[in-house]
């Protein structure tokens, strides 16, 4: 970077936040997403005005800029090279105000999501997104990657819980767009360019999200199935029967649950390891009698349909929460596998995961297949443990894409596409669709500035 952009930055932001690349590649990462910060300059502004300065003398001088949240994305999103910037938005995590009666946070695109959760929690409200990496995590990365997470199957992606949204353009155009209303069709909703869009069209700076009133009662059970058809026959009455109060179906076949419980894993082991998969339902309702009666018969039928082999009912919130960790315990595959997130239709999930298991282990002996995942929405997270060569990691991606091919699966569930998918893009979206979203990115931003590389390559 020459020095005349540098003293640029330095005015706007304080040359205290303009830090050398190497500081920031020295510090260790919350999560180990294999994205070292190779950047050479990391620019830490505070507010929107600050990020249009910075993205105007950047887009005058040509200078890459990749946007940093938590850098907790596993698709190689936030990858840099020596020639990028990074801007990182960790200074502006200010929540602007909550709103109790609409029901809203205004908050700055790098609050940590665990805090807007707990800021939520302290007015009697919910931020209904729930994702793993909730301690380091950002809005804004949520939102720029279209997060989903546990609740989906209730709230839906971030996508539904976004009202409004402020961005910066490449050439330091700001867009205002912080609607608070659940109806306004007041012209083109523009904040829809930038959900799920990966940060390659403009910087989220600042976001109106959706809350909700926080439920009464919460009832969480983890079930054992001896059939993936048993399973999905568990997934059909619970939804029949608990409704809308049904906020989590989660999934673990016994490749990860045997994994994290112990004696081989650090979870305590509430149901013993060795079945087909295991069931985790929860449950979140506003009459604390009535759900509480409702969600225990519903787990009474289960078993006496022959659906559910074992299972327990949590009694206590901390038993709630040793569920949810054995669910949680993902930092093992995160650091170890190559990773694997996808759709499919609930039927076709079970045949795919057996033909996986069974064609890559034929093709590569050493593979080790984890499923698991949020099957109420169709998301099955993919992992294959071990250390591999390009050569064998060619072979496990072939297959875990192209056995999807006969279901129309789609590539990614929630964790976007980056640089580690970007070549596989053509199996989940036409060409006229690949076509149109180039078309945008040269519109808004011509020069190839912004995350340059991700999604659909060069424009």
């Amino acid at each position: 970077m020459d020095q005349d952009l540098r003293n640029k930055l330095a005015g706007i932001v304080g040359a205290e936040n303009l830090l050398p690349g190497e500081v920031v590649r020295a510090r260790p990462p919350a999560w180990n997403t294999h994205q070292p910060c190779l950047a050479h300059t990391v620019v830490l502004p505070a507010s929107t005005g600050e990020v249009a300065d910075v993205l105007a003398a950047c887009y005058s001088a040509r200078q890459s800029v990749v946007t940093y949240g938590g850098v907790t994305n596993l698709v190689q999103g936030c990858a840099t090279t020596p020639e990028d910037l990074v801007l990182d938005l960790a200074r502006m995590n200010a929540i602007e105000e909550i709103d109790t009666t609409a029901l809203t946070m205004t908050a700055q695109a790098g609050l940590i999501l665990r805090n807007a959760q707990e800021a939520a929690d302290a007015e009697g409200l919910i931020y209904p997104v729930d994702i793993g990496a909730r301690d380091n995590c950002t809005l804004g990365g949520n939102v720029s990657t279209n997060a989903g997470g546990s609740k989906v199957i209730r709230y839906g992606m971030t996508r539904d819980s976004v009202l409004g949204i402020e961005a910066v353009l490449a050439d330091g155009t700001v867009l205002s767009s912080m609607n608070r209303y659940i109806k306004n069709n007041s012209g083109f909703d523009l904040k829809h360019l930038f959900i799920g869009t990966e940060g390659v069209l403009g910087v989220v700076t600042r976001v109106v999200m959706r809350l909700a009133n926080k439920p009464q009662s919460h009832n969480v059970a983890l079930l054992a199935c001896n059939s993936y058809d048993d399973t999905v026959r568990v997934l059909n009455e619970v939804r029949a029967r608990l409704g809308s109060a049904l906020c989590g179906f989660e999934v673990m076949w016994n490749s990860f649950y045997e994994h994290v419980v112990q004696p081989k894993g650090q979870q305590a082991a509430m149901i013993a390891p060795g079945q087909y998969c295991y069931v985790l339902i929860e449950a979140m309702g506003s009459n604390p009698d009535f759900d509480d009666d409702v969600f225990a018969a519903t787990m009474e039928a289960l078993f006496t349909s022959g659906s559910v082999s074992d299972g327990v009912l949590a009694k206590s919130g901390q038993e709630r929460e040793a569920m949810w960790a054995v669910r949680h315990d993902v930092e093992w595959i995160v650091s170890g596998a190559q990773n694997f997130d996808i759709s499919l239709r609930i039927s076709d999930v079970g045949n795919y995961v057996e033909s996986l298991t069974r064609e890559l282990g034929n093709a590569l002996p050493t593979a080790h297949v984890v499923a698991f995942g949020h099957l109420g929405d169709n998301n099955l997270h993919i992992s294959v443990v071990g250390e591999y060569s390009a050569s064998e990691r060619d072979v496990v991606e072939h297959h875990v894409y192209h056995l999807l091919k006969p279901y129309s699966g789609a590539i990614s569930a929630e964790h976007g596409i980056g640089l580690e998918k970007r070549g596989w893009l053509p199996l989940s979206r036409s060409s006229n669709e690949i076509a149109t979203m180039r078309a945008l990115k040269r519109t808004l931003d011509p020069r190839n500035l912004l995350n340059p590389g991700k999604v659909v390559g060069t424009p």
